[in-house]
C-alpha cells in the first residue's frame, strides 16, 4: 500500500461534519405528533437545518408553526411552515432580541395538550438575547465582547449569560410550562451539557447568580452599573433543577463531538492509518493545546508512542484565545500556527484544525491545513511566524500561503476539529 497521504486529513474534517448534518442525525429522534398544536423555536448556527429536517419529516395532517433563528447567513431559504430569521454572531444584536421576544410570546398560553419542540445547537447563547429586566441591549453587548477577549471558557460564558438573560437558563421552560418540552440538541460544549448547549433554555441551570459574578471578577471584567445591580438582586436567579416547570421535559442529544471524532476515525481506517482519539472535550489556550499536541506528535514519530505511525490523533472541543495582538485570528489558525512554530518544521507531521460551523472565529474560513514546509514557506513570503503568533495573526499567515479551508457555512456545530498525521 502507498504510504497515505496528508489529504486524508481533509477527508476526515468533511466526515466529521457530515455525521452532524441535521438532515441526518435529527429525522430518527422526532417525537409524534401532540393531541393540540406543536409550536417549533431553535437558535443556533444549525437551527435552520434544523428546522427544515422536522417540516421534511412532520406530517402534514399534524399542525406545525415556529420561529427559529440562525447566524447571518445560515439560513436555507423560506420554510413552509417554521419562520427562520438571521441575527448576529457571537456579538448579539437586536435582531436576536427580537426573535427572543417573540419566541417567548409564542410559548406563552399553552396546555399540557401541546407540544414545544426546541431546536438548539452551537451560537445560540448570542443568538438568542434578551436581556433581563433593567439591562438592554448595549450593556449585554458590552459584557459579551469582553467575555469573548478575556480567554474564558464557554462554561463560564454562558454561566454569565444565562444569568443576564430573560429567556435562557431554563426560563424559556418556564414560559412554555404546562406544555410537553422536547429539546433536541446538536452538541458543540465539552462535556455535551444541555445547561450549557445554548446556555440551556429549556433546562434546569444549577449556576448561581454569585458564580456570574464572580466570573467577571476573575477576569478582570467591570460590568455595567445595570448589570451588577441585576445580578446582585435575587430575582436574577435562574430555575433550579427540581423546578415543576421541567416536569415535562426532556432533552435528546442528536450530534456529538465524539460521534463526528468517531466519523473521521473510520475514513483514516479505511485509508490503513492508525487513528487515536484523544478527546472530544479538549480545553485551554489554544497555543498552549497546540504546544502538547506537538509533543505528542513527536513522541509518536520518535518512539512510535502513544501509536506507531502511520497515525492519526484526533481531538475536539473549545480552545480560547485570550487576544493580545491586532491580527486575523481564529482559534483553529492560532492552534496550527503555534503547532507549526512547535514542530519546526518535522517532516513527518501534516495537520488539519478547523471549526465545524465552517467559520473558525468570526472570519471566512474553517480553518487550515499545516505541511512540513508551512514555516519554510512562510518565511520565504517574508512572515514572521512567532511575531504572527504574538500578534494573533493565525488567518493572515494561513491566508498568505493559500493554506486555509474554506467550507462555508456547514449548517451544523459540534465545535473543534484537529487531526494531526504523523507518516
Amino acid at each position: 500500500m502507498a504510504p497515505v497521504g496528508p489529504e486524508v486529513l481533509e477527508r476526515m474534517f468533511a466526515a466529521a461534519i457530515e455525521a452532524a448534518l441535521p438532515g441526518h442525525c435529527l429525522p430518527p429522534h422526532l417525537p409524534p405528533p401532540p393531541k393540540g398544536r406543536t409550536i417549533v423555536i431553535g437558535a443556533g448556527k444549525a437551527a435552520a437545518a434544523m428546522a427544515a429536517a422536522v417540516e421534511r419529516h412532520w406530517p402534514e395532517s399534524s399542525r406545525l408553526e415556529g420561529l427559529v433563528v440562525t447566524r447571518y447567513g445560515h439560513g436555507v431559504g423560506p420554510l413552509a411552515r417554521i419562520e427562520v430569521v438571521e441575527a448576529a454572531h457571537p456579538v448579539p444584536d437586536d435582531a436576536g432580541r427580537r426573535a427572543a421576544s417573540r419566541m417567548l410570546a409564542m410559548v406563552a398560553g399553552l396546555t399540557a395538550d401541546d407540544l414545544v419542540l426546541c431546536l438548539m445547537s452551537g451560537g445560540a447563547s448570542a443568538l438568542l438575547a434578551l436581556p433581563a429586566p433593567g439591562i438592554d441591549l448595549a450593556a449585554k453587548q458590552a459584557v459579551n465582547r469582553a467575555l469573548l477577549r478575556s480567554g474564558a471558557g464557554i462554561h463560564d460564558m454562558n454561566c454569565v449569560r444565562k444569568h443576564l438573560s430573560a429567556i435562557k437558563g431554563g426560563r424559556l421552560a418556564a414560559a412554555a410550562a404546562p406544555a410537553e418540552i422536547v429539546t433536541l440538541l446538536i452538541s458543540d460544549v465539552p462535556g455535551d451539557d444541555p445547561s450549557v448547549i445554548g446556555s440551556g433554555p429549556t433546562v434546569p441551570d444549577a449556576t448561581t447568580s454569585a458564580e456570574a459574578s464572580a466570573i467577571l471578577r476573575r477576569y478582570a471584567i467591570e460590568p455595567p452599573p445595570a448589570v451588577a445591580a441585576w445580578l446582585a438582586d435575587p430575582a436574577s436567579e435562574t430555575p433550579k433543577p427540581g423546578h415543576p416547570a421541567f416536569d415535562l421535559a426532556r432533552t435528546v442529544m442528536i450530534a456529538t463531538p465524539f460521534r463526528s471524532l468517531e466519523a473521521a476515525a473510520a475514513i483514516a481506517r479505511e485509508a490503513g492509518v492508525t487513528p487515536l482519539i484523544l478527546g472530544d472535550a479538549i480545553e485551554g489556550e489554544a497555543c498552549e493545546v497546540a504546544r502538547v499536541m506537538a509533543g505528542l506528535a513527536r513522541s509518536c514519530a520518535e518512539r512510535g508512542h502513544p501509536a506507531s505511525p502511520p497515525c492519526i490523533l484526533l481531538s475536539g472541543g473549545e480552545t480560547t484565545v485570550t487576544v493580545r495582538g491586532k491580527g486575523r485570528g481564529g482559534r483553529n489558525a492560532e492552534f496550527l500556527l503555534a503547532l507549526a512554530v512547535a514542530l519546526d518544521g518535522n517532516p513527518r507531521i501534516y495537520a488539519v484544525a478547523g471549526d465545524t460551523d465552517g467559520i473558525d472565529g468570526t472570519e471566512d474560513n474553517a480553518g487550515a491545513r499545516l505541511d512540513p514546509d508551512t514555516l519554510t514557506r512562510a518565511r520565504a513570503a517574508g512572515i514572521d511566524p512567532v511575531a504572527a503568533l504574538i500578534d494573533n495573526d493565525g488567518y493572515g499567515v494561513f491566508s498568505r500561503l493559500d493554506d486555509l479551508i474554506v467550507t462555508g457555512p456547514t449548517r451544523t456545530n459540534v465545535n473543534d476539529f484537529r487531526a494531526i498525521l504523523i507518516r
